[in-house]
């Protein structure tokens, strides 16, 4: 069978079983396009279908973007790897699990080994100086939100563990505070401009686009409301807002505040895989590819790099990826993979959650991507 047949296999069956609504996939190898579909609806109560320039709410596949941008300043000579956060966001001096200041560097951030956690403050801070993170909605600036945690100790020490963490979001500050511009403003002359992206925002690009997205519901997937918890696992609840990506208020989240199309994840993902083209030096590029955290793991098999999750042993990992394949995705429903070996660069957008970004439908797809 063709890899188009297996991946419309796929596809076809998750919108039959009302497992997702619409989807956006692309996979490219060697920088050749093979597979390019839009399925489903990106708005079904309005009978529209999904195509392949709407826009999704990115979620965490915002952080690459953020990530690539912090390498391509770093090679500018902006600021290094090894740079104390402290001496560029003044702002930003959390205590160190024993009460004293902690020394966070930058490589900390971009490899979440900072001491910081998806959870900041609580059961510390009192509801109303509560931190938000990205998909929730809030008026505050980033100072304003983050600046809280200077009263709340990091979780270990920065460099002795991993954890998936509001990092990127004080890496997305820490360019905007060097750089004198917003996060956006600062994305779009490191990387987005660069690459000719457009539709990447932090406030949409165009609303006609937008992708209404969805939870996973009985019979079918509902349309989410404003704001909407969605259980990922019993233990594992997010609180969303579809509103925020309107609201201009809200600080520009590098860690998962965007939104934007598959194909401009595809220009991201490429111009990596392609060795920087002039916006990352060749070897920031590898190096972002590769095992950035020695012998520490994000789970059995599984490292991590500067852009997403490294996986070292598939089988350890029970993954469909190939050993070397780098991946990541997004709450509202979304999976990226680049695989350097085979060239092969994989997007899945999805209006769908938890379904699209932990449910069966990214693992199908990769698995029909890398099925021999």
């Amino acid at each position: 069978m063709e890899i188009s047949q297996r991946i419309d296999a796929v596809i076809d069956r998750a919108i039959d079983d009302a497992r997702i609504v619409g989807t956006v996939v692309l996979v490219w190898r060697e920088g050749t396009p093979v597979y390019e579909r839009a399925a489903g609806h990106a708005d079904r109560e309005a009978g529209k279908p999904t195509a392949l320039d709407t826009i999704f709410r990115y979620a965490s596949v915002t952080k690459p973007f953020v990530a690539a941008a912090a390498l391509a300043m770093i090679d500018a000579g902006k600021f290094s790897l090894d740079d104390h956060v402290g001496d560029l966001l003044p702002w930003f001096h959390p205590p160190g699990p024993d009460g004293r200041q902690a020394q966070i560097t930058i490589r900390q951030l971009l490899t979440h080994t900072a001491g910081l956690n998806y959870r900041p403050g609580a059961g510390i801070l009192p509801a109303h100086e509560a931190m938000t993170v990205g998909i929730e909605d809030s008026d505050l600036s980033l100072e304003e939100n983050f600046s809280r945690h200077n009263a709340v100790p990091l979780d270990y020490k920065p460099g002795t563990a991993w954890e998936y963490s509001i990092a990127i979001d004080i890496l997305g500050a820490v360019l905007a505070e060097v750089e004198g511009a917003s996060v956006e403003e600062t994305l779009k002359r490191y990387l987005l401009a660069p690459l000719g992206i457009r539709d990447t925002t932090f406030h949409v690009a165009d609303a006609e686009r937008l992708a209404v997205p969805y939870f996973n519901a009985d019979p079918i997937p509902q349309p989410m409301g404003e704001p909407q918890r969605v259980a990922f696992e019993p233990d594992r609840v997010y609180t969303f807002s579809p509103a925020r990506i309107f609201n201009r208020r809200a600080f520009q989240g590098g860690g998962g505040g965007m939104a934007g199309t598959a194909g401009d994840v595809m220009r991201l993902l490429e111009m990596v895989r392609r060795g920087g083209e002039g916006i990352l030096k060749p070897e920031t590029a590898r190096a972002a590819l590769t095992n950035q955290i020695g012998d520490l793991s994000v789970r059995p098999g599984v490292r991590f790099g500067f852009l997403g999750a490294v996986t070292e042993n598939a089988v350890l990992d029970n993954s469909p990826l190939p050993d070397g394949a780098v991946s990541w995705g997004g709450v509202y429903g979304n999976r990226w993979c680049l695989d350097p070996k085979t060239g092969t660069v994989a997007v899945a957008m999805t209006n769908t959650a938890p379904e699209g970004c932990d449910g069966a439908f990214p693992s199908d797809i990769l698995r029909a991507v890398f099925e021999a």
